[in-house]
């Protein structure tokens, strides 16, 4: 059973430099003149008893005028601090080649499955590049982790593929611990906050999937950074690029659609220590904001197309269904309205000008110009195609060496 551990790393210009507006969003982007975490992760490796896998890295850049730099940079921080592992480090050239090879092979209206921009195509590399190197298990994990389970490995492993309750479990997610050693999120709770419960909503789903109950349980939320997913479900059901974050839990959605269960261990855990966010606080809102709405309207469209596993906001409680309700637009417009008069109250006019823009982007930008149920059943076709076509020993073994891999 060959298995994958794929570690994405996002970096954005130096530390100095403004984002521009091309640049793509990610959440804690570590810039160019600075270190970062990916030694640190890299560094905690050595405790694992397990090292039977290989370990995939991913050289994520905001920016196309950076990539260069960022591989760079990847590549000598992973020279550094990982030796003892079989490691494969892939950027903008290998995809560039990649992309070569599929026009090549005349597969040119694949391509855009496989970008490295956004965290949902990153996502899908990170399913993909495994599949193409022949292992049959992805663990994926972000850079911004540390591992203290000298056993995560084995736990990783231990249910994929194998029967719980008449199904085959094919996707194992687990749960952060934060630096307090809590898995819960213990964040202040603002008066704005009020009518966008997120924080209490999540920490009620931590409690009762976490906290409770047997090791091995259905969970209505998934971790993208600490999911175990089997060849026989990456194959078949992709991340959609059409979210702009939350892809993690959008993927245990589609898995769901498609009669996929998503499972949490409740021993799987990795240390979560990230450093703040960049972007303001009216933008995350909004980045919340896109993808509920965009979420609800794939479980509304799915009516009028029968026979997959229809699938509803009640059976994602607590989070994120309490989200994907009729009484989105009113927790959106009463929540900003709130946060709108903090921002006031501190002198801030740009961002209180945001909170009402989010009000009126709302019911205008992030509505789906498409249904993103039918949109799903296209991309997912897509995806099979794709997964299916280096299914091929032959065609995987001359891809690897066609975009530079050494597996």
């Amino acid at each position: 059973m060959k298995v994958t551990m794929v570690i994405p790393s996002y970096w954005g210009r130096n530390k100095e430099d403004k984002r521009k507006t091309t640049d793509t969003i990610y959440d804690h982007p570590t810039p160019l003149n600075e270190e970062g975490l990916l030694g640190r992760l890299l560094e905690s490796l050595s405790i694992l008893t397990n090292k039977e896998f290989r370990v995939v890295i991913l050289a994520v850049s905001t920016a196309k005028d950076i990539q260069g730099e960022v591989e760079q940079k990847v590549t000598s921080i992973v020279k550094e601090n990982l030796r003892a592992l079989d490691t494969v480090i892939f950027s903008y050239s290998h995809l560039s080649k990649i992309h070569r090879f599929l026009t090549k092979k005349n597969k040119a209206d694949l391509i855009p499955l496989l970008q490295l921009d956004g965290y949902s195509k990153v996502r899908n590399l990170c399913t993909f590049l495994p599949h193409m190197m022949g292992s049959e298990i992805a663990v994926l994990i972000d850079d911004d982790e540390i591992f203290e389970d000298p056993s995560f490995m084995d736990k990783a492993i231990e249910f994929i593929g194998k029967e719980k309750h008449g199904d085959r479990v094919l996707a194992v997610a687990g749960y952060y611990i934060n630096p307090d050693d809590d898995f819960l999120l213990n964040r202040e709770i603002s008066p704005w906050m009020t009518y966008w419960n997120k924080i209490d909503c999540m920490n009620r789903a931590f409690k009762e999937v976490i906290a409770k109950g047997s090791r091995l349980k259905v969970s209505p939320f998934a971790f993208g950074g600490i999911l175990v997913i089997h060849r026989d479900l990456f194959t078949r059901i992709p991340f959609d690029p059409s979210i702009p974050r939350g892809e993690d839990i959008d993927f245990l959605i589609n898995a769901r659609i498609f009669g996929y269960k998503v499972y949490l261990d409740n021993q799987l855990a990795v240390k979560h220590a990230a450093p703040p966010k960049t972007s303001p606080l009216w933008e995350r809102v909004r980045e919340d904001i896109f993808r509920f709405v965009f979420e609800r309207a794939k479980l509304e469209g799915q009516k009028g197309y029968p026979g997959l596993h229809p699938l509803q906001a009640s059976d994602l409680d607590p989070y994120p269904g309490e989200f994907l309700r009729d009484d989105l637009e009113d927790k959106i417009y009463r929540s900003n309205q709130m946060l709108a008069v903090d921002y006031i109250s501190k002198g801030d006019t740009k961002g209180a000008a945001e909170c009402m823009r989010n009000i009126y982007l709302a019911n205008t930008h992030a509505i789906p110009s498409e249904n993103p149920y039918y949109e799903l059943l296209r991309l997912q076709a897509d995806w099979e195609q794709l997964m299916d076509f280096f299914s091929s020993e032959k065609i995987a073994e001359e891809a690897v060496v066609f975009s530079g891999l050494k597996p």
